[in-house]
């Protein structure tokens, strides 16, 4: 299953920025009987359910391990602090300062975008979409075999040389594995599990891949690690990850494409100037764009 969840990871591996950009995607959404219902009040102020709901989400993430009741009083606690210190606040006209609403424009620019986030992009991803991603995904993925292999590593080639010929007199690999591997598979008879291209130095790879099943290497496999001694155990076609094991993880790489091609499409839209140039052409490079006086001819193809 290796090559396949590489495969979508490579795909998912920058959809961490679309997540990041909105906290509340992976939150707690179980439905709440009564929002409205007031848990406290302080200096006559009521908290409702709905707000301690929405404090149980931005609480810091030691809380998740919390069972839920225990979680909604922290949050009620919370909340009774904050509004103490707000009370306190106010009364000093914190509120008032030039720092305090760039930063209140900042926070509710930022809830804007989440909210638009969930509603433009998360709220439209179907069922049905991640399910035909999948689907084409495993399609467009080209088979690969897999391969079971031990192993005997030790430091000379001697000693490599020196166990092949015990195996060449009929010894069992697993035993010598045990008693000359210096390799932490050693233990398991320098069993190695299962693996596909891609996952062991070139060396080593190269090597096992080409034996049949039941073979070992005549000849010692030198690698940064030391030599080997080589067999293979097994050669099977690699399984994909079932549609369950992945579907949320595809359900991210598609919310992540739609990110950036809504991003696009309003960016496009907006009118963005800088004052400094040298801020001009970092933003560009990393937009990656290039900036006006940098441009590439028309001839040119644009580099991916």
């Amino acid at each position: 299953m290796t090559y396949y969840r590489k495969a979508l990871s490579a795909l998912a591996a920058t959809a961490l920025i679309a997540i990041a950009a909105h906290g509340a995607y992976a939150q707690d959404k179980a439905p709440v009987a009564d929002p409205a219902k007031v848990l406290a009040t302080v200096n006559g102020q009521p908290i409702t359910q709905a707000e301690v709901d929405q404090a149980s989400s931005d609480l810091d993430p030691q809380f998740s391990r919390l069972p839920a009741e225990q979680r909604r009083l922290a949050a009620l606690a919370a909340l009774i602090d904050i509004k103490a210190l707000a009370t306190k606040g106010k009364t000093e006209k914190l509120d008032q300062t030039p720092e305090f609403k760039q930063r209140m424009d900042f926070l509710q620019d930022r809830a804007l975008h989440n909210a638009y986030f969930e509603k433009e992009i998360v709220g439209k991803i179907s069922d049905a979409d991640v399910r035909a991603r999948y689907d084409k995904e495993m399609a467009a993925t080209p088979p690969q075999n897999e391969v079971r292999a031990r192993h005997i590593l030790v430091k000379t080639k001697e000693e490599a040389d020196a166990i092949i010929k015990k195996l060449d007199g009929g010894a069992k690999f697993e035993d010598l594995a045990k008693e000359n591997s210096t390799d932490g598979s050693a233990a398991n008879g320098g069993d190695l599990g299962y693996f596909s291209q891609g996952q062991m130095v070139p060396e080593f790879e190269k090597a096992a891949l080409a034996l049949e099943p039941g073979k070992y290497t005549k000849e010692p496999v030198q690698t940064q690690f030391g030599y080997h001694v080589i067999k293979l155990e097994d050669k099977r076609a690699q399984q994909p990850p079932a549609y369950d094991q992945v579907k949320e993880q595809v359900r991210s790489i598609i919310m992540r494409e739609r990110y950036v091609d809504l991003m696009k499409k309003l960016r496009g839209d907006l009118k963005v100037s800088y004052t400094d140039p040298e801020i001009e052409k970092a933003m560009k490079q990393a937009s990656g764009e290039a900036a006006p006086a940098e441009a590439a001819p028309a001839k040119e193809t644009p580099k991916p």
